[in-house]
């Protein structure tokens, strides 16, 4: 065991403190990650303030992982000393199911291991990426391109592939039109991979405060939620909506927007269950689903491809002891578009 400094909690809503944490010495298959900047996900703050009621304390949140490997273990072959690597949400999975096999590993059967807040196979809680270290098998480790920053590159590995995974599996590309609505710390990289992807994007938004950004970001169209008019001159016109919003929605008027055999994606976690009428699914054949992240070679293939195409998540970099006042300032909806945290500041400066 060797130890390393992080931010943890202890409690719902209790503030951030500088601690030192305990990570395993690295096994056979283990790889070193000396961790340069962590992202701040919303699910962060859910877990942070027990929003879900099964928060394991102290915990050290952060599943959006970039950094450097300084160790491997004797049997490691994928990764070097040096290597830029990232970790997202999950670090071990059963490996035999179907899913797992079908490189779907977010759809585990046989029990995922979450890179915070879980029972790792050792049987000890797992902590996250506000650390300054951590130790992951190498099969759950992801290499990053040289042309992508850490800091934008961090946010990739959940926001990034979150998105990244609908529009491939529903087919986004040339000829389709897709819908993100929220356009925040998932909502612009939707927009950045829908429009890298050829597909024609619109940004449906609350208010006209983002469209200057969404536009920059390749969005095609930019309509404010709260017109009623737009939902009679859009009807019946995407193929493809992602919702990235928390919030429950009058999802009737929403599927009144898709075109024929369109779907209607959730991707966020409203506090109210669904409702939604069977005549809005009747009408144009709709669909309404939901999507998880996305499995190890699908995330390598999200990350290789926003190399190709230039894209990193739009952030705003802050140090260990701001982590209380970006939860307050996320919440607020004050951030453009994802906060990360520099884990250089983690370490006592005296």
């Amino acid at each position: 065991m060797f130890s390393v400094h992080a931010r943890c909690t202890c409690g719902p809503r209790q503030p951030f403190q500088a601690s030192v944490i305990s990570r395993r010495d690295p096994g056979a298959k283990d790889v070193v990650i000396d961790i340069a900047y962590t992202g701040i996900c919303h699910s962060d703050i859910d877990h942070a303030y027990s929003l879900r009621g099964k928060s394991m304390y102290p915990l050290v949140p952060g599943h959006e992982i970039a950094g450097t490997v300084s160790a491997i273990g004797s049997e490691v072959t994928k990764y070097a000393v040096g290597d830029r690597v990232g970790v997202g949400n999950m670090v071990e999975t059963c490996r035999v199911c179907e899913n797992c096999r079908a490189g779907l590993q977010q759809y585990c059967t046989g029990g995922r291991v979450l890179t915070y807040n879980n029972i790792g196979r050792d049987g000890q809680p797992t902590l996250g990426g506000y650390s300054q270290k951590i130790v992951v098998d190498e099969d759950f480790v992801l290499r990053i391109p040289d042309s992508v920053p850490l800091a934008n590159a961090a946010p990739l590995f959940c926001a990034g592939i979150t998105l990244f995974s609908p529009l491939r599996h529903w087919g986004a590309g040339p000829g389709k039109r897709v819908a993100i609505l929220g356009f925040g710390g998932l909502g612009h990289l939707g927009v950045k991979l829908a429009h890298a992807m050829e597909a024609h994007t619109t940004v449906l938004e609350l208010s006209e405060a983002k469209r200057a950004d969404a536009l920059r970001m390749g969005a095609d169209d930019y309509r404010v939620t709260k017109d009623a008019r737009m939902f009679t001159e859009l009807a019946g016109t995407f193929d493809l909506i992602l919702s990235t919003v928390p919030a429950n929605l009058d999802l009737d008027a929403f599927m009144g927007l898709l075109a024929k055999d369109g779907t209607f994606v959730n991707l966020g976690v409203p506090e109210q269950p669904l409702k939604i009428s069977a005549v809005s699914l009747l009408r144009n054949r709709r669909s309404i689903a939901g999507s998880l992240s996305g499995g190890l070679p699908e995330t390598q293939e999200m990350i290789d491809f926003c190399a190709a195409h230039g894209i990193g998540a739009e952030v705003e970099i802050i140090s260990g002891d701001r982590i209380d006042e970006a939860y307050e300032r996320l919440l607020a909806g004050d951030v453009r578009y994802r906060f990360v945290i520099d884990i250089a500041t983690l370490a006592p400066t005296s």
